[in-house]
């Protein structure tokens, strides 16, 4: 029985999504796979197997219980944000010959970063936002800003989920307070034009047999845009299957299966659209989307008619394969 470590918690403000996420994963592991829980924190690297508790030696990349060494035959890195999402676990890993369930440093730190990402995916002729990109200490005048974009614009960190740090900006004055919040979370923002449509999204993976993808679903959120309480505390409708054509959901499925592998991706990942009359405006790819009981691939997976566990199963058959035939 493989040994897989589980890389949950993290440095960002996603840190309770990550270990909810991780909580439904481990619920629902595959019966042939023995999980290390991995929890990551600023504090130290701390392990959980079986009611044993150790740590995880950063120098060894191994798991220490007491006097006991467990070395990890790969990983699933669920830690929502830095430092799992954006790529740096991966990069870790690679060094000390680990495989892992996930995309790989570079697919993931780029689909992370939302300004390029979209910039890459717009040199493929895929629709994308028109945008405005900022470092901290800019100074930027916001007439301008809405001479280019119009109103009403959001204003996004370009390296944070969940949407911590989002605003959607309605009124000229409100533009450098919403600035003020993103670069709370980072130090680059994104301010993006406002596009009027179906807010869709589609989960993608691959098995053996190839990209799949999974049934879209439509978010309706109650509140301004799809926020954190949207997200998280019942502000929403996410309705699967998304009631669009039957056309609109073929060209979205196509799309995420093409963006998938323009991007290099490996495991899950949910690609967010809006859909504008019939073109589908990428918002944002998540590497690592959300999986607690509130999410919304494990909707998906439910539509499908797929157990989450025969779900893992498939992802960590094919993954593993994939890492040995690389290496």
């Amino acid at each position: 029985m493989k040994t897989i470590g589980v890389f949950c918690g993290g440095f960002s403000s996603e840190f309770d999504i990550s270990m909810k996420s991780a909580s439904t994963i481990l619920a629902n592991f595959p019966p042939n796979y023995l999980p290390i829980t991995i929890q990551v924190t600023r504090q130290g690297w701390f392990a959980e197997m079986n009611g044993l508790r150790g740590i995880f030696d950063l120098n060894l990349a191994a798991v220490k219980f007491g006097e006991s060494i467990k070395t990890l035959d790969g990983a699933l890195i669920y830690t929502h944000g830095d430092p799992g999402e954006n790529g740096k676990i991966q990069a870790y890993l690679d060094m000390f010959n680990i495989p892992y369930i996930n995309s790989n440093a570079l697919a993931s730190s780029l689909s992370f970063d939302k300004w390029y990402c979209n910039q890459f995916l717009k040199s493929f002729d895929i629709p994308v936002a028109t945008s405005i990109f900022l470092t901290k200490g800019t100074t930027l005048e916001a007439s301008k800003v809405v001479d280019e974009l119009g109103l009403p614009v959001f204003v996004k960190p370009t390296n944070s989920g969940s949407s911590y740090g989002i605003s959607k900006v309605k009124h000229q004055d409100d533009l450098y307070a919403a600035l003020e919040g993103a670069f709370k979370e980072g130090d680059t923002v994104v301010i993006e034009s406002f596009l009027n449509g179906t807010e869709v999204t589609c989960g993608v993976y691959r098995n053996m047999q190839g990209i799949q993808v999974l049934p879209l679903t439509e978010i309706v959120s109650e509140n301004e845009y799809f926020d954190f309480e949207a997200k998280y505390q019942g502000k929403s409708q996410e309705i699967t299957p998304a009631r669009i054509s039957p056309r609109d959901t073929v060209n979205i499925q196509h799309l995420s299966k093409r963006i998938y592998g323009l991007l290099n991706l490996s495991s899950i990942a949910r690609i967010d659209f809006m859909l504008v009359g019939q073109t589908p405006f990428v918002i944002e790819v998540n590497t690592t989307p959300g999986f607690s009981s509130e999410s919304i691939v494990p909707k998906m997976l439910k539509e499908a008619g797929l157990s989450l566990s025969d779900f893992w199963q498939e992802i960590f058959d094919t993954e593993l394969k994939s890492s040995q035939t690389v290496q």
